[in-house]
């Protein structure tokens, strides 16, 4: 299986949380490109695409998504985002153990819980613990869109989801993570919209069914070293 790899470059400097795919923070930071689609999928496969950064206390993302039959109706935490226009993070920080879905529809609403047997018992997962409403508060989030969009719009358009999840989180339902900094993690990114009138099923790296809970599928986050920055004292 050929399995993905990209580098999280270490910042400084937080982003803005305004979107700004080409801001100062985020400019030169490359993207990774979800593009493989299902073949399930209708034939409309927005281009999908999302860029990382961290520094010592937290993990910073921005997806891009060049759409079109955008809809969006779930508002609430916990809800069933995966129906509506909607970007995923899965995160496997240790080798062994569980991950972490992490669900956001173009509104902003998260679906999110740490998984510790993805096997699937009547569509769902056997074993996970869903994140609590505390934990929501704590990841940053910004949408350029609405938390509502019904009808569903179809014209194109492009959206942003940018976010920011604190590694205490992550520590919080999996143990001491230690230093982030040169560390290798497992992950996948995901686009879909399983209620849209297009249908679509996209991840970063791909996965053998429509099933985007499956860890060995997932690609590989490098974390570069946090004292290559530029001017760091660290």
């Amino acid at each position: 299986m050929n399995l993905k790899n990209y580098t999280v470059l270490a910042t400084k400097n937080s982003p803005e949380m305004q979107g700004l795919w080409n801001g100062t923070v985020w400019q030169d930071v490359p993207a990774l490109e979800v593009s493989n689609f299902r073949p399930e999928s209708s034939a409309h496969r927005p281009q999908t695409r999302c860029k990382l950064l961290y520094d010592l206390e937290t993990l910073y993302g921005i997806f891009r998504v060049d759409d079109q039959y955008v809809r969006c109706v779930n508002t609430a935490f916990q809800t069933d985002v995966y129906k509506d226009s909607c970007v995923e993070l899965f995160l496997q920080p240790k080798h062994t153990g569980g991950y972490f879905n992490f669900e956001f529809n173009c509104g902003g609403a998260l679906l999110a819980s740490y998984v510790t047997d993805p096997t699937r018992v009547n569509g769902r997962v056997k074993e996970y613990t869903p994140l609590a409403p505390a934990d929501d508060r704590e990841i940053r989030r910004y949408s350029n869109l609405p938390n509502v969009i019904e009808p569903e719009t179809t014209t194109k358009q492009i959206w942003f989801l940018e976010f920011s999840i604190p590694f205490a989180l992550l520590a919080k339902y999996m143990g001491t993570l230690g230093s982030i900094s040169g560390q290798t993690w497992r992950a996948n990114f995901y686009k879909c919209g399983n209620e849209t009138s297009h249908p679509h099923w996209g991840a970063w790296s791909e996965v053998f069914e429509l099933n985007f809970h499956l860890p060995a599928c997932f690609g590989r986050l490098q974390f570069a070293a946090f004292d290559k920055i530029e001017g760091s004292d660290n």
